[in-house]
């Protein structure tokens, strides 16, 4: 059985990726603002992923007999100085989710909750991954700088992105 503290985790867990959802969300909303439409489709693509992640956590709770319970969020963050900032952001916000699984995991790995660890192995796989990812665009865009040809193109690239669930 699941304790009541790591259900808790898990609960806060989901609705701290529904606000991540929404903090991607106001980015798309700053890109598409300065006209980035291509960068507006990354962050909506990346919006579904987080509202994925969320949903699944919320099946593995009431698969385990548990009740999600759903939270206001908080308001996100709507100023950016630019692109690269969106993405510093971003990486952040990865970063502390990470942090967050990692507590959630020694809680289950405290309680022997061998399912949960299981579940949650999914989660931390898939974070290496979001770092990685927003630690390439910045460092991508750092390189590019004001080249706007390049900027048009690698845009161009992040428009193609399609969220697929497993």
């Amino acid at each position: 059985m699941i304790s009541e503290k790591l259900a808790q985790a898990l609960n806060e867990q989901m609705n701290n990726e529904f606000a991540a959802a929404q903090t991607y969300l106001s980015m798309a909303s700053y890109c598409e603002y300065r006209n980035y439409s291509g960068f507006a489709h990354f962050y909506l693509q990346q919006v579904e992923e987080e509202r994925h992640h969320a949903m699944k956590i919320y099946s593995y709770l009431n698969d385990r007999g548990i009740r999600a319970i759903i939270t206001a969020t908080p308001a996100p963050t709507t100023s950016f100085d630019n692109l690269v900032h969106t993405f510093e952001v971003a990486l952040l916000q990865e970063k502390e989710v990470t942090k967050s699984f990692y507590q959630i995991m020694d809680m289950a790995w405290e309680e022997k909750e061998h399912a949960t660890i299981s579940f949650l192995n999914w989660f931390l796989d898939e974070q290496v991954e979001e770092e990685a990812t927003f630690d390439r665009h910045i460092e991508y865009l750092k390189r590019i700088r004001e080249d706007k040809n390049a900027l048009f193109i690698y845009e161009k690239e992040l428009s193609t992105r399609s969220f697929e669930t497993e």
